[in-house]
């Protein structure tokens, strides 16, 4: 079975063309939590197979900056899976993009046994559908998490383009939840004005509110956002211990009165797990 030990945090994952060799070199100092190398939509049907002989390149240089690789491979429903598959088996995940099943976690899983744990892109109306299947199935399967895969989904669902995303909503919570119940990461979907910095604040602070761990970016400039968007801000910090010293100065109490309200045993869980996140990252 693939172990699928979830990252401490993941506040940002950027994707990175692999047709672009000077992009793949200024990754390794962007400060994201996961570079994607992208072998899909990044890559012109022309371009694919040489596009292909940088995931080695990237990984290494990746991994000699202290950061960790993933491979975004074509759909499974393409020619070019499979040897997007061989190429990226030091990589440290696999995102399927396009996935609608069950099925496509299992051709992966069969063409690559021992290959790296799996994430999977959620950006179609059946791919929400599936959502409890994909679930059900993911410890099997080396599934580690999800991907929202929001430019696709909208399309699919023929919204119109609106900065609420109100259309959305219902579906990117249901990703979330989903992701909750079999202990896997989720991030957001990506937000293509990579200018507007306003615009991917506002993203970001929804998507964090709806739950998720991270968000998914198209450009350097918007890892710095994201890291702060979805990382703890120092207040929340300073409560997390506060509340966690309340609790040790009243051992034993289930239950303890705390700036104002009552807080219990999940307050304190997780406060030691926001101190834990923050530590691991010093």
């Amino acid at each position: 079975m693939i172990q699928t030990r979830r990252p401490a945090f993941l506040r940002s994952a950027l994707f990175v063309p692999a047709s672009r060799p000077s992009a793949i070199e200024k990754a390794a100092g962007s400060g994201a939590d996961l570079l994607m190398l992208d072998l899909e939509d990044a890559v012109g049907e022309g371009g694919k197979a040489e596009a292909r002989e940088a995931v080695g390149t990237a990984i290494s240089l990746w991994r000699g900056a202290g950061m960790r690789a993933a491979i975004r491979i074509n759909g499974t429903d393409t020619p070019h899976w499979r040897a997007d598959l061989d190429a990226a088996s030091a990589a440290d995940f696999i995102v399927i993009p396009k996935v609608d099943g069950v099925a496509d976690l299992e051709a992966v899983r069969e063409a690559a046994p021992d290959g790296p744990p799996l994430i999977a892109m959620i950006e179609t109306p059946h791919a929400v559908m599936s959502l409890p299947a994909l679930m059900a199935s993911a410890e099997g399967f080396g599934l580690a998490g999800l991907i929202a895969g929001t430019n696709d989904l909208a399309k699919a669902l023929r919204l119109t383009d609106d900065r609420t995303r109100t259309g959305l909503v219902p579906h990117l919570a249901a990703m979330v939840l989903a992701a909750r119940s079999a202990g896997l990461f989720v991030l957001d979907g990506v937000y293509n004005a990579y200018r507007d910095d306003e615009g991917f604040a506002l993203e970001a602070h929804q998507g964090r509110a709806l739950g998720f761990d991270g968000k998914s970016l198209i450009h350097p400039a918007q890892v710095g956002l994201a890291n702060r968007a979805f990382g703890p801000t120092p207040g929340e910090i300073e409560r997390a211990r506060a509340i966690l010293k309340a609790f040790e100065n009243a051992p034993g109490k289930g239950a303890i009165a705390f700036e104002g309200e009552m807080i219990e045993q999940l307050h304190r869980e997780r406060a030691q797990a926001l101190i834990r996140s923050v530590e691991s990252r010093s």
